[in-house]
């Protein structure tokens, strides 16, 4: 059953090529949770002196109501199973859409701001070296005035672990400012993923290049261009709106985002612009190398053709003298005689070596 399952999907060409995951964009689209899954939350406390970090909190343990004006706090939930955020939000009292917009899978960048938090929405990118493929898992971040809370969905991959070592050093900025600069720190080290993501990509567009110039295609390569196609439009759609959402950032007034901080959004708002630009160079380059190897293909098909009709041409002369002297008459010179064969042999022979010195004095081949 199962190999007939594998057979089958191949009668399906969005199977084939591999677009589902472009396709696929609706933000409406919940997450739903599996029985056995539950919500992984672990919080940060920190300040100048001390920073303390807790794992396995229960959801009825996160209360901002407890927490001190004199320390800053970083909650990160892993696994978005729906009750833990819910009561999570309830709890820091996040209106009903942007829990929703949490629990949802496929969200657009965007900053939404309020006048007790300031949230924003966007995506971690991965690129997964045994398919080939690009994978994104959704980040939601609520900035409050002395806390960040971060929703990840993926328990098992996490891109803020240099984050979390320079929490346990005391001399890192992080410890000495507050939880804005903590989420410009999260910020930087997403949008600094990306690079190595789109460099993954560079490498597999320099080695499809270096075989379709070696002449090294083959009957996949074509496959190959299109699925490079595929995840460079899926890694814009991704990337493309950070730049808003760090220039809302930039240009927001919102009490929680201090204007000291503005230069290091800035900083990532430059990685942004770089980023998309890079984007946009191995889109053309992809392009160039599409073309590269349809006109070689076609180069290919016309040396086939020229060489069948050469040949063709070259034995029309045979089947010309051998459909004379096969005629039903009784008059044909040479007919009878005991030499007729070895003429029309000899002429079948001579008449297409001539014409092949004939077209090789012509340059046709």
């Amino acid at each position: 059953m199962s190999i007939r399952n594998n057979y089958l999907k191949y009668l399906n060409p969005l199977e084939l090529l591999q677009t589902k995951k472009v396709l696929k964009s609706n933000p409406n689209v919940l997450k739903t949770d599996k029985p056995e899954t539950e919500s992984v939350i672990s919080l940060y406390t920190y300040n100048r002196e001390n920073c303390i970090s807790q794992t396995r909190l229960k959801t009825d343990e996160v209360n901002v109501e407890r927490f001190e004006r004199e320390k800053n706090y970083w909650l990160n939930l892993d696994i978005l199973n729906k009750k833990s955020v819910e009561v999570v939000g309830n709890n820091i009292g996040l209106d009903a859409l942007i829990i929703e917009d949490i629990l949802s899978v496929h969200q657009r960048p965007k900053v939404d701001e309020f006048q007790n938090y300031f949230t924003c929405v966007l995506q971690m990118l991965y690129y997964n070296a045994n398919f080939h493929s690009i994978e994104s898992e959704q980040v939601s971040f609520v900035l409050g005035k002395n806390f960040l809370f971060t929703f990840q969905d993926d328990s098992h991959r996490d891109q803020f672990d240099t984050v979390r070592e320079r929490l346990t050093n005391p001399v890192t900025k992080i410890r000495q400012f507050g939880s804005d600069y903590l989420l410009y720190a999260l910020l930087d080290i997403i949008v600094d993923n990306y690079f190595e993501v789109l460099e993954k990509l560079g490498e597999q567009i320099e080695k499809l290049e270096e075989e379709i110039t070696r002449n090294k295609a083959d009957s996949y390569t074509m496959n190959r261009i299109n699925n490079l196609r595929k995840e460079l439009i899926f890694f814009k759609r991704n990337t493309s709106p950070v730049r808003e959402l760090i220039n809302n950032i930039i240009r927001s007034d919102h009490v929680y985002i201090q204007d000291a901080n503005n230069k290091y959004f800035k900083d990532i708002n430059d990685h942004v612009v770089q980023i998309i630009e890079l984007t946009e160079s191995y889109r053309d380059v992809i392009m160039n190398i599409r073309d590269l190897y349809l006109n070689q293909t076609n180069l290919k098909l016309n040396e086939v053709m020229k060489f069948l009709a050469i040949v063709t041409t070259l034995l029309a002369p045979a089947t010309v003298i051998g459909g004379i002297f096969g005629m039903n008459f009784d008059r044909i010179p040479y007919l009878h005689d005991q030499n007729g064969f070895w003429i029309a042999t000899v002429l079948m022979l001579i008449v297409p070596v001539l014409m092949l010195f004939y077209f090789r004095k012509k340059g046709w081949f």
